[in-house]
């Protein structure tokens, strides 16, 4: 499996894998999207892939490795394509896809805890949203199913995987460059990633939680003092 990863990342077939995982995995979130673009920064920053012959001897065989630029152009169009598929999708589902959207207990959930930060969040959480898990979808099908234009969602949608796009091909690069073109280097950085997310949904819960502790009622007035009886 590693040396069929290798191969891959040395093939100009590595744009058109991660642009569709990228493309898909709003609808499929467990799509390991973010892997491949880090493992093939990691790539990148090698210069060189190593081969191993059936013998066990390593030789160092140069190869084409991706092109950052290109693979990021690749992955932060791949979102924007996904994102704008899925709000189209849920703007023009009506009924139908809202009863669909219903079934699902996860997005639920997740729209009842995103409900005032999108309102009160806007474009600003759509960026954050493409960074944790799931995010991008509910943002995505969130805005449709509002019927929010395209011109307010677009620009944040290009602006999210523009920074997704760049956050991951650093991680892999400089992952690779510091801690060596290695499957430890690969690791450390797609840890990167998941703490980015982790970072990202905490962030996208806080609104959530501060409405819902807004929404205690206050206290009632206060009963009148009856006033004291004069004295006689």
């Amino acid at each position: 499996m590693l040396e069929s990863l290798v191969s891959l990342t040395s093939s100009p077939w590595i744009y058109a894998v991660v642009a569709l995982s990228v493309l898909l995995d709003v609808f499929l979130p467990v799509l390991p999207s973010g892997v491949l673009v880090i493992t093939a920064a990691t790539a990148a920053a090698a210069g060189s892939t190593t081969a191993t012959s059936v013998a066990g001897a390593a030789d160092q065989v140069p190869r084409e490795v991706p092109s950052l630029l290109v693979l990021a152009l690749c992955a932060a169009t791949a979102s924007v394509l996904g994102d704008l598929v899925a709000y189209r999708l849920a703007r023009r589902g009506g009924d139908r896809f809202d009863r669909a959207m219903a079934k699902s207990r996860r997005l639920r959930t997740a729209q009842a805890r995103l409900g005032t930060a999108l309102s009160r969040g806007g474009g600003a959480l759509v960026v954050i949203a493409r960074f944790a898990p799931a995010g991008r979808s509910v943002v995505s099908l969130g805005a449709g199913a509002a019927q929010r234009k395209t011109r307010e969602f677009l620009p944040w949608s290009a602006l999210a995987g523009v920074a997704w796009a760049g956050y991951s091909v650093g991680l892999g690069y400089f992952g690779g460059r510091w801690l060596g073109a290695s499957w430890v280097g690969a690791a450390v950085s797609v840890l990167a990633l998941f703490a980015a997310g982790a970072v990202a949904t905490f962030v996208m819960r806080r609104p959530a939680a501060a409405a819902r502790a807004g929404a205690v009622p206050a206290p009632g007035p206060a009963a009148p003092v009856p006033e004291a009886a004069p004295v006689s």
